[in-house]
């Protein structure tokens, strides 16, 4: 094996014995190259890939590629999601991963190691005995002029030599062929789970290469982090209960999150979803409270708390900070840690290892001044043009400023803002980063790249993740360094080891098997609601649209629609979806015009009731439970997505030829969502929230319809077309047909669609389907004989029903032409299945305000 990935010959340029590929890698000018040591002679750890690449073939590698982008698509990995679910962007990742031997990572992980360890001596001296600030180091204003610097936390520390739990570095490879860091990540480092989904990815579309390069394992890393977690939290408990505390699903990184608490065995929570009571964190689940031991934070240092910190943000839990310095909670990393992010801290990094280590670290940081210091901000007034300009305090929306890309006149007003504060920026000077080879446009292209490292704590020092997550800008190959402007690309960075790796398991053998009863349990109350109304707002979609399908079908008909049975049926639309007044305004006026309003009720996701506000908020819920949600269930979900993205093109270029097969694709897709969660989810607690919001939402949903379209008294044709309509659009005609022949009575239609006990979209089998579906829930009965509040409005439903006379329900009332019973009836049914509803809600959701501190201090400095 090791002679055949050295088997390329040298001089050999990348692909060149494929004639089909029209442009060729081209190494880099004044860059350093990460293939190779001169002009078409690879390095010898890339010799193998190379190889295998050159026998693959464009074509190959660009069907590799797609098939990459298809699996990142239904996995639903996205980064920097916005508020409109329609509008997603999937994770970029580059088919060529980014390679290092194994000796140049042997030195590599060294000094991440290192680093990890030095930065873990200035969190504790930071708020410890601060000796940096008192021996002149660093200076006061650096640490104490920072909003990360939490007064609140000192003295406060974890079990153990290392505080510092989690850290990422970000590295660029110079011309000399060294790495410096660029920047670190220390509050809430992300990255690791898009480097473990590229991970995944890549070692899919490339079997072979990535099996056959003895590629290390990142299941290690995970295992750490784990193990360390684990261990610090069983000082509080024998078996400790882990969270993943996450600000939700608008977060930038929310796939991440996801995907890391599944990986983890974790619980994805929210600032919501726990609570402080005597002194210790519980989380908010169906079961009742569960004392939580460890969080795995995702949320800014700032807004972990809104009592003692800032109430401005989301995801925080207020008393937190109270638990964390009585120690009965551990959070990862410590509040507190965001201080080490601040790049101005990398000027004075030299000298801090000396004062901690007594000598440089093997891998030094980027050159940096800081304006703050006399001498340095007169550097910079001088040198503005080669310089990089950061602000000392990393916020969301804080962006790096490129001296060489600015007018005089936008340097002369920078220099000016720098003068007002010049300890809140930092400079840096340019780094050319190394070029490693990217796909872009069917081409092989050369672009710098940036790479981010991982390290955990692992008892008394450090482990490095043997891989990482590697950036490329996709833009033209002479840009010099990666910004984040631009978009980007990641990709996999393998390790390489000169031996097969062994395959490694999470497994722990010493953690307790949780029964069905502690998966329900830890269920926190807000995920069973987004389950619910998931549930919910994927059947009002698909009633919406089955009677939009039916109305466009009615109208194109060959034989007439009746006026008549036309105003029942647009009217039913506007009842059907809420979206009044719409096709019920008096005058008719939006009849006359059916088509615009058609067009509306479909594509306007400001209408309350719209396919697409239905279906936007169904992805909404679904986002917020993306960890409950199996692979298939995200294929449909993403399936979903594109579908009203398709739809709302279309429909906005006005009606289109065949409207109703136009919807077709988003009831099929409905449809197997349904369907899946019928055949293939455990019957859990989950599930039954989500068949409940079903259930629930399917019997208001039919008897608003039996309501708005059969108690209007009309000519038997008329009712004919109407009840024939119905009947269609809830899939039941040729089951009516069979059985009623050609007796299109209203007297036959509720006997199918009101009280047959066999007709799974009838009225009385919904609500005997909730009913048994909630004497399964915990606390459904109040006492051994009493029934609770829910079960009484069911019992009663049900009752109303099967002690009603049909006869009475399809007659007429002879003085306003019109079935009252049947009006009366479904009336009294829709406010009883919405008082159910909010028994359930009251009962089993979390309805607690966003908590706002008495007193808001001042602390924070803007940059």
């Amino acid at each position: 094996m090791q002679d055949q990935k050295q088997g390329l010959p040298s001089g050999k340029p990348l692909f060149s014995d494929n004639s089909e590929i029209a442009s060729w890698y081209q190494t880099p000018d004044q860059a350093f190259d990460e293939v190779f040591l001169n002009p078409g002679e690879s390095k010898p750890h890339w010799r193998y890939f190379v190889d295998s690449m050159n026998r693959a073939g464009l074509t190959q590698f660009a069907d590799r590629q797609r098939k990459a982008q298809d699996i990142l698509r239904d996995d639903g990995a996205t980064y920097n999601r916005t508020e409109n679910p329609l509008q997603t962007s999937t994770w970029s990742l580059d088919p060529f991963p980014y390679l290092l031997g194994s000796e140049e990572w042997t030195r590599l992980e060294a000094a991440m190691v290192e680093r990890s360890q030095l930065m873990n001596l200035i969190l504790k001296d930071i708020y410890g005995d601060r000796e940096l600030i008192r021996r002149g180091i660093v200076p006061a204003e650096v640490i104490y002029g920072h909003p990360g610097f939490l007064r609140q936390c000192q003295g406060v520390s974890l079990p153990g030599e290392n505080q510092l739990l989690m850290h990422a570095m970000n590295m660029v490879r110079g011309l000399d062929g060294e790495f410096t860091v660029v920047g670190d990540r220390t509050q809430a480092p992300t990255g690791s789970g898009y480097a473990l989904e590229n991970r995944r990815v890549l070692s899919r579309v490339l079997p072979d290469m990535f099996r056959d390069s003895n590629v290390h394992r990142l299941s290690h890393y995970f295992y750490r982090l784990r193990q360390t977690l684990t261990s610090l939290g069983r000082r509080l408990n024998p078996n400790p209960r882990v969270v993943v505390l996450t600000t939700g699903a608008n977060s930038s990184s929310h796939f991440e999150q996801a995907y890391l608490s599944n990986y983890l065995g974790y619980s994805l929570v929210q600032g919501t979803d726990l609570t402080v009571r005597n002194g210790r964190v519980w989380l908010k689940a169906l079961g009742g409270l569960q004392q939580v031991d460890v969080i795995l934070r995702r949320v800014d240092d700032v807004y972990c708390d809104q009592v003692e910190l800032s109430s401005g943000g989301r995801g925080g839990v207020p008393g937190l900070l109270e638990v964390v310095r009585e120690g009965n909670v551990i959070v990862a990393n410590p509040l507190g840690s965001g201080i080490l992010e601040t790049p101005a801290l990398l000027k004075f990094l030299p000298q801090i290892a000396q004062h901690f280590l007594g000598h440089d670290l093997a891998v030094k940081s980027v050159e940096s001044w800081w304006c703050g210091d006399t001498d340095d901000y007169a550097y910079v007034t001088h040198n503005l043009s080669n310089l990089i300009i950061k602000p000392a305090v990393r916020r969301d929306n804080s962006r790096s400023i490129y001296g060489r890309e600015l007018t005089e006149e936008q340097k002369a007003q920078l220099l000016v803002r720098i003068a007002r504060n010049p300890h809140l920026y930092v400079a840096q000077s340019y780094l050319k980063a190394s070029h490693s080879p990217t796909w872009q446009q069917g081409k092989i292209v050369s672009c710098p790249t940036i790479i981010r490292t991982f390290t955990v704590s692992n008892l008394d020092s450090y482990f490095a993740m043997p891989g990482g997550l590697a950036r490329v800008t996709k833009q033209h190959a002479a840009q010099e360094y990666v910004d984040t402007r631009h978009e980007v690309k990641s990709k996999d960075i393998w390790v390489l080891s000169d031996a097969p790796e062994t395959y490694f398991s999470l497994i722990d053998e010493h953690q307790d098997i949780l029964t069905d009863i502690d998966l329900q349990n830890n269920l926190p109350s807000r995920v069973i609601e987004n389950l619910f109304w998931m549930g919910r707002y994927s059947e009002r979609a698909e009633t919406v649209i089955r009677l939009l399908r039916t109305v466009f079908h009615q109208l194109q008909d060959s034989d007439p629609l009746p006026e008549a049975s036309r105003d029942v049926l647009l009217k039913a639309l506007s009842v059907q979806t809420g979206s009044l007044p719409g096709f019920c305004a008096e005058g008719n006026a939006a009849i006359k015009n059916a088509d615009a309003e058609l067009i509306s009720l479909i594509i306007d996701g400001n209408r309350p009731g719209s396919v697409k506000a239905n279906i936007n908020s169904m992805l909404n819920c679904s986002e917020e439970v993306r960890e409950m949600l199996s692979a298939d269930t995200r294929k449909i979900v993403n399936d979903l997505r594109d579908d009203m993205g398709r739809l709302e093109k279309l429909f906005a270029k006005g009606m289109p030829t065949a409207p109703q097969e136009a919807l077709d694709d988003i009831v099929t897709s409905l449809l197997a969502l349904s369907g899946l969660n019928h055949e293939s989810m455990m019957r859990g607690i989950d599930w039954r929230f989500q068949a409940i919001g079903r259930r629930v939402e399917r019997a208001i949903q039919t008897a608003t319809l039996l309501q708005s379209t059969l108690t209007e008294g009309l000519s038997a044709y008329d009712m004919q077309r109407v009840l024939e309509s119905v009947l269609l659009s809830v899939e039941a005609l040729i089951s009516f047909r069979r059985r009623y022949r050609t007796r299109y009575d209203v007297y036959y239609g509720l006997d199918l669609l009101m009280l047959d006990e066999t007709n799974p979209r009838s009225l009385f089998y919904q609500i005997d389907a909730l009913n048994k579906h909630t004497m399964r829930l915990p606390r459904s009965t109040t006492s051994a004989r009493a029934m609770s509040h829910e079960l009484k409005v069911l019992s009663k439903s049900l009752a109303d029903m099967q002690l009603s006379d049909l006869h009475e329900l399809s007659g007429l009332s002879e003085k306003t032409n019109r079935r009252e019973k049947l009006d009366e009836l479904m009336q009294t049914l829709i406010h009883q299945l919405e008082q159910y509803t909010g028994f359930i809600s009251d009962k089993y959701f979390d309805h607690m305000t966003k908590p706002h501190q008495i007193f808001s201090p001042n602390w924070e400095l803007e940059a």
